[in-house]
């Protein structure tokens, strides 16, 4: 257990975690990306969230994935990868933000800018030069989010995923150079 704050923990998951973990997701994620849907996000979740895939994503190497703990209840998740390049930063020390999911009965407790500061600091000690994430365009709360923490846009891509509605499919890199 890592704790954050007195209320904030992150927990790591494990192989035998993947259904409460897949339980968690159904909840959170459709409350954001519903809309973003044709299945109101169920296909993502049943995949990104299978227990063949979080199998696959605890053995991906450098890759750490916690569950978020607020006042002792798991809320969200929280997944990094260290050393993964993003493009045009190959000479950088990069650790990317992977998923935050956080349950949005917490939301604007502080702990998404706590997680944040927390990876900074650890990015820092281990002398990484840069974090960066994918952010869906079409949640600008996120980027506002991101965007008063110091990140700053990079570049773009569109997802191809089938049930996906056309005019949510950008998704941009955002970086933040480290100290």
């Amino acid at each position: 257990m890592i704790n954050i704050s007195e209320k904030i923990q992150l927990k790591e998951i494990s192989v035998t975690d993947s259904e409460s973990l897949f339980i968690l997701m159904k909840e959170v994620y459709p409350a954001a990306y519903s809309h973003f849907w044709e299945d109101f996000g169920d296909w993502y979740v049943d995949s990104q969230y299978s227990k063949e895939n979080i199998e696959k994503e605890l053995l991906e190497e450098n890759a750490q994935y916690y569950f978020v703990l607020f006042k002792n209840e798991i809320i969200g998740n929280f997944r990094i990868i260290w050393d993964k390049k993003l493009a045009g930063f190959e000479e950088k020390k990069c650790v990317k933000l992977h998923r935050v999911y956080l349950h949005s009965k917490t939301h604007g407790n502080g702990i998404g800018k706590r997680l944040l500061s927390w990876l900074e600091k650890e990015a820092e000690k281990k002398q990484y030069e840069l974090i960066w994430l994918d952010a869906m365009n079409e949640q600008p709360q996120a980027f506002e989010f991101y965007k008063k923490l110091g990140y700053q846009y990079h570049s773009h891509c569109f997802l191809d995923f089938e049930l996906l509605h056309d005019n949510v499919r950008k998704m941009s890199q955002l970086y933040k150079k480290l100290t």
